[in-house]
């Protein structure tokens, strides 16, 4: 299943700020390494999802994470009006939200990221690009496990290596945390035009 763009802004917020596309995130993420040009980075989409009354709500984070010394992150919101209880469909969307994102950060957009750690190479700096898959490959934990290599191989078909449970922290923490609330749209419609939470 492939997200409509049409129907699902591109539109990203976080703690500080709302209303961001995706050329003002990437330019957040460069602001953020060219601070520290020798730093270890980890650039990681992620994309969770809840079942709430009536909707399904994905969250998809996108985290530069600077190891050991912070990181900038961001989040879209998706909802789907009815209640996805398909474990297979609830996955397989979730991927396809995470390398829509994926998508975007095309060649020139990663070595934008690359060329701000090339000259300090010799100083431990480096750049690696994850797709976290909210999914494990324990079949005794996890009912996602027959469709994890499914939505691996997919993940690294648009260039992204792929991080499973238990290490998926983008997919199982970070957007987890803002999938867990129902949609409220007069609640968010006015959040959105007040700034007020």
């Amino acid at each position: 299943m492939k997200p409509s763009r049409a129907n699902h802004p591109l539109e990203f917020r976080n703690t500080t700020e709302r209303g961001l596309n995706l050329d003002t995130v990437h330019e957040r993420i460069l602001h953020f390494m060219r601070l520290e040009p020798a730093g270890t980075y980890k650039f990681i989409i992620g994309t969770d999802c809840q079942v709430h009354s009536g909707h399904t709500k994905f969250i998809t984070g996108v985290v530069i994470q600077r190891l050991g010394k912070g990181a900038w992150a961001c989040y879209r919101q998706v909802i789907v009006h009815r209640a996805l209880h398909s474990i297979k469909e609830k996955l397989s969307m979730e991927t396809a939200l995470s390398e829509e994102i994926a998508t975007y950060f095309d060649e020139a957009k990663r070595e934008d990221m690359e060329n701000i750690v090339l000259p300090h190479l010799y100083q431990g700096a480096s750049f690696d690009m994850y797709i976290h898959i909210d999914a494990g490959d324990d079949e005794n934990k996890n009912r996602t496990a027959k469709y994890v290599q499914e939505m691996v191989r997919r993940v690294e078909s648009v260039g992204m290596v792929p991080v499973i449970k238990p290490d998926c922290y983008v997919a199982s923490a970070y957007a987890n945390r803002f999938s867990k609330k129902p949609y409220l749209p007069l609640y968010e419609d006015r959040e959105v035009k007040d700034g007020s939470l």
